[in-house]
């Protein structure tokens, strides 16, 4: 009968794709990697950096052992890592992104001084006075007037927007894009609501709310899309 292969190496012009099988058991797949490592490292040329790509399937490993197979696959001369692929999350991933992904609603005014914050969507009815600050791993949409700070995709979500039925912020943020003087956003004067977005240029342009039709497609979480 066939040794079960517990470790498959696949050559791609990017570099080399390893495939690590998920039902062995994790020593025996680390015994097995080095082995054939060394030996497909034979055949190559060690003047040239070779980036890997591990696909662990469903297997979950710690930290721990992301980083010892790390160190095993880049002792091996001129291989670099280039990711490691899990389809498996730990449970405080899931719940993060599941915050992430909802919207919270809230109705009041946020003072000067005051700080609200959620990981996804924030729906605001409601001002933010000057001194204000909102922030959102999401998107901010605020039934009321912008006068405070709205740092939207704040954990690094360039495609998040800000929008408000009076937008006159003292500073917009998205991801690490800023605003830094109330000078800069140009906001119309009529009372239609506007929306902030990161343009190509990674500028934080302002516009009216309609825009957003054709720039953000996919905006449908409010209404029940995903």
């Amino acid at each position: 009968m066939k040794k079960r292969q517990n470790v498959t190496i696949k050559g791609t012009k990017e570099g080399l794709v390893l495939h690590l099988d998920d039902k062995c058991s994790y020593d025996d797949l680390k015994k097995e990697l080095d082995q054939k490592l060394s030996a497909n490292l034979r055949t190559q040329d060690d003047r040239h950096l070779i980036s890997v790509k591990v696909e662990i399937g469903n297997r979950y490993i710690t930290e721990e052992q992301r980083e010892e197979l790390k160190h095993l696959i880049r002792q091996k001369k001129n291989l670099v890592v280039d990711d490691i692929i899990s389809n498996v999350i730990t449970k405080v991933e899931a719940e993060r992104l599941k915050a992430e992904a909802g919207i919270m609603t809230v109705s009041r005014i946020i003072r000067s001084g005051q700080v609200l914050e959620t990981s996804g969507d924030l729906l605001l009815i409601g001002d933010v006075n000057p001194g204000g600050t909102v922030v959102a791993g999401g998107n901010i949409f605020i039934m009321g007037t912008l006068k405070g700070v709205a740092h939207a995709g704040c954990f690094g979500n360039e495609q998040a927007v800000i929008a408000a039925s009076s937008m006159k912020p003292s500073q917009l943020r998205i991801s690490d894009c800023i605003n830094r003087s109330p000078d800069s956003v140009k906001t119309s004067e009529n009372r239609e609501m506007e929306c902030a977005y990161i343009d190509d240029n990674r500028q934080i342009i302002v516009d009216r709310l309609q825009a957003l039709i054709h720039l953000r497609p996919d905006l449908t979480r409010l209404e029940g899309g995903h």
